[in-house]
């Protein structure tokens, strides 16, 4: 799934549980990323929707969420941004954990 400024806020608002990664081109650990994160989304579709941003492309929710480094994961769930937040490269039991955490609220 690809997030944009025209269609995040109506999948966020839906209140599925919701993933955003946000990354850009030019980002080595994001590009190393992204192979886990669209394996996580295949893994997970129909009860969590996970997918990228592009912050070169992008800019609503970069500013919205104060993004100032990437990749930055945002998890959302009944429409609302939750706590969790994780900087950086992550390892994939990682993602997973705080996915189930996010189903779990």
């Amino acid at each position: 799934m690809t997030f944009t400024d025209a269609n995040v806020h109506e999948i966020i608002a839906s209140g599925k549980p919701v993933v955003i990664d946000f990354w850009a081109t030019w980002c080595g650990p994001c590009m190393a990323m992204a192979p886990i994160i669209e394996k996580l989304a295949e893994e997970y579709e129909g009860k969590v929707v996970i997918g990228k941003y592009n912050i070169d492309e992008e800019n609503d929710l970069t500013t919205q969420y104060r993004i100032m480094s990437i990749p930055t994961i945002l998890f959302f769930k009944d429409g609302k941004k939750t706590s969790i937040r994780l900087v950086g490269a992550q390892s994939r039991e990682t993602l997973v954990e705080k996915i189930n955490e996010l189903l779990a609220l």
